[in-house]
């Protein structure tokens, strides 16, 4: 029997015999039954050869005597289907591919039931592919391989194949076909298993692709299987369960470079920074040239808020190579964390226009168009509304290709300017560029919610879907719904979504927004239940931080308890406007009124165009008896409720703050006469 590996050690001088004897052999027929004897010779010849090609730089008479006896030997075996793969790899070794894509057709058009050939195709036709997934490329091995199974039917590998491929164009029903082909004609198959568990993924059916992953873990715990299931467990954005796996793996690789990165790329995404750190910091001590572990280091010291040390990591990074761009990109983050958004903006166009070409490579125009999407978000951040509307034009005109997502952002720079006619007219015609963008859909829906226009916002969330329950959809429609204040819609499409939300980041979510949904509808001790819920599953988790001590804060109770949930918040996003005016307004409930104001001045930088905090600093200022600094800042409060989204606007508060304004000029007019006259 043939053997399905390649032969190595064999003795050069009884090969160079074989080969001497092989020129003096007159040819025969083909045999009309497979001869092993035949093919197991020229098998070794033209492995030899390829070799021997492979020395000497692919040498035409060994690229050629190679191909003859590799084609010698299909011809005496034709089941002997790694013998095509060998070809197939002699063809791409050698650069040769139209010749195979050639010699192939020419060969079906004798005879198209000729497997072999179609299978050199397909081979040559996958490696074409590349790393921008040519989609044409993808459709002719398919087309290859769906006619290899249509022949033989039991070709496990070319049904796996076809599953991939299918994947790659996001056929999961085809791809899904395929791998369960394949695992019919053997149910233990790992590579079938591992890949129907990733369209399981794809079609959100995370329970099923978690339970078949480790089903293979289970079986096989190598580092392999228990990798595969990593990476699936990172597609489903459980970065904790990731690193298990990854922990498991390494301890029978504890050598492993490749592995323990991973597995500290994952602990940093699952919050365990210590545990990371310590990874990173071994990385460096073997290789003090590893940019990349200086880098992570510098980001995870950045998170912990220690920017001495995040910056000392970063100049090592910058001596090993001062050129690299994500050591550049890296000044801005950290500018950014330390509150010096002005320099954190300068330093990113420095880098924009350090880099700029006439022409860009594809890749060159992706990573490009990410810096300007970088900085429209910055400036965005920073309120400056025109200079981010520019970056993302400049980011959507430079790379079609992701044209989309800056669309997206230009929508939303139009919402947070509080331009919602503008931002409909933008998504209108964005949806019409790009009707199955599921980015721009979804930013479409969320502007149709600004407008009030719930059904039509929940149309638009469903219209991409498979019409099938998933979660993100689900998360959607309750936002929509939330907005549009139909908390019985909202309870619903919860409900649906429960059994869904398989990783602890879903259930957190899903908590959340039945959080939110109950203090919205007044119900605060399911409310709190539900934050509460939260904070079991991640005591980190900042939004529920801040929304259950805001909650308390608001109702002016337990406000130490509200005080320490807030500054948790704080302290791990402390240039989070939303938590600073949180802060702020927990500082004034416990009569701590420079604090508060301090607070509240300080969340008015990152959200001047907001009411609330412009009413929580006027409340501040009456206290404090700086009358027409109130009024000033209730006044405001008046003009940004009038100028939200007709969804937001809540006539009661906003009652609230007219009534405290006219009291306030009362006030004023009693303490200094003719000063009312000129508020």
């Amino acid at each position: 029997m043939i053997p399905t590996r390649r032969l190595v050690g064999l003795s050069c001088l009884w090969m160079v015999a074989a080969a001497a004897f092989a020129q003096q052999a007159a040819p025969t027929p083909p045999p009309a039954q497979p001869d092993k004897a035949t093919a197991y010779y020229e098998y070794a010849l033209g492995h030899l050869y390829a070799e021997l090609a492979a020395a000497y730089g692919n040498r035409g008479e060994y690229f050629s005597k190679a191909a003859e006896a590799y084609r010698a030997a299909l011809k005496a075996d034709p089941s002997a289907t790694f013998i095509a793969e060998e070809l197939s790899d002699l063809y791409i070794q050698s650069g040769r591919l139209r010749e195979a894509v050639l010699d192939a057709e020419d060969a079906l058009k004798q005879n198209p039931n000729d497997l072999n050939s179609r299978r050199l195709l397909a081979r040559i036709y996958t490696h074409l592919i590349g790393d921008q997934n040519d989609s044409d490329m993808v459709k002719k091995a398919i087309e290859q391989y769906q006619k290899i199974t249509e022949v033989d039917p039991k070709d496990i590998d070319s049904w796996i194949m076809l599953g991939r491929l299918q994947k790659a164009l996001m056929n999961s029903t085809e791809a899904m076909a395929a791998y369960k082909k394949a695992l019919q004609l053997d149910a233990d198959n790992e590579d079938a298993m591992t890949g129907l568990a990733t369209v399981y993924a794809d079609l959100g059916d995370n329970k099923a692709a978690a339970d078949l992953l480790r089903k293979v873990a289970d079986k096989d715990p190598n580092p392999r299987s228990l990798t595969t299931l990593a990476g699936v467990y990172e597609q489903l954005k459980d970065y904790s369960l990731a690193a298990e796996m990854l922990r498991r793996a390494l301890d029978q690789q504890p050598g492993n470079t490749e592995l323990k990165l991973a597995l500290a790329e994952d602990l940093t995404f699952s919050d365990q920074l210590d545990d990371a750190l310590k990874l990173y910091q071994e990385a460096v001590t073997d290789d003090p040239k590893d940019i990349k572990a200086e880098l992570r280091i510098s980001q995870i010291y950045r998170q912990k808020r220690d920017f001495a040390k995040a910056r000392e990591a970063a100049d090592k990074a910058k001596e090993i190579d001062p050129n690299d761009l994500e050591v550049q990109y890296n000044d801005v983050t950290l500018l950014e964390s330390e509150g010096k958004l002005p320099d954190a903006i300068k330093t990113l166009k420095g880098i924009i226009d350090a880099t700029a070409k006439k022409t860009y490579s594809q890749s060159e125009k992706a990573s490009r168009g990410q810096l300007l999407e970088n900085l429209g978000d910055l400036e965005r951040t920073g309120e400056q509304y025109s200079a981010a509307l520019d970056a993302f034009r400049q980011a959507a005109d430079l790379d079609p290709e992701n044209a989309g997502r800056a669309e997206a952002e230009i929508i939303e720079t139009y919402r947070e300017s509080k331009d919602y006619p503008k931002a409909e007219a933008e998504a209108d015609s964005a949806i019409k560029k790009y009707p199955k963008d599921s980015v721009v859909s979804d930013e479409r829906a969320t502007v149709l919610a600004d407008m009030g226009k719930t059904e039509a916002a929940v149309a638009e969330a469903r219209r991409l879907g498979s019409g099938k329950s998933d979660f993100q959809t689900d998360m959607k429609l309750a936002d929509i719904y939330e907005q549009g204040k139909n908390f019985s819609e909202v309870a619903k499409v919860l409900d649906t979504a429960e059994p869904l939300a398989q990783s602890s980041r879903d259930k957190q979510d899903l908590a959340f927004h039945r959080g939110a949904m109950y203090e919205r509808m007044k119900n605060f001790p399911a409310a709190e239940a539900e934050f509460k819920k939260v904070l079991d599953l991640n005591p980190d988790n900042d939004a529920a931080l801040n929304y259950l001590g805001y909650m308390l804060a608001d109702r002016n109770i337990r406000l130490d308890e509200a005080r320490d949930l807030i500054s948790k918040a704080v302290s791990h996003e402390p240039n989070s406007g939303a938590y600073l005016d949180s802060l702020g307004w927990v500082y004034f409930r416990l009569n701590k009124l420079p604090e508060a104001e301090d607070k509240l001045r300080e969340a008015l930088r990152y959200m001047s165009r907001d009411p609330t905090v412009h009413d929580h600093l006027a409340e501040v200022y009456f206290h404090e008896g700086k009358i027409r600094e109130a009024i000033a800042q209730w006044q405001s409060s008046l003009r940004e409720y009038q100028a939200g989204p007709p969804s937001d606007m809540d006539h009661t508060e906003v009652s609230k703050v007219q009534k405290k304004l006219e009291d306030a000029k009362v006030r004023l007019a009693r303490e200094g006469g003719s000063g009312a006259k000129q508020q």
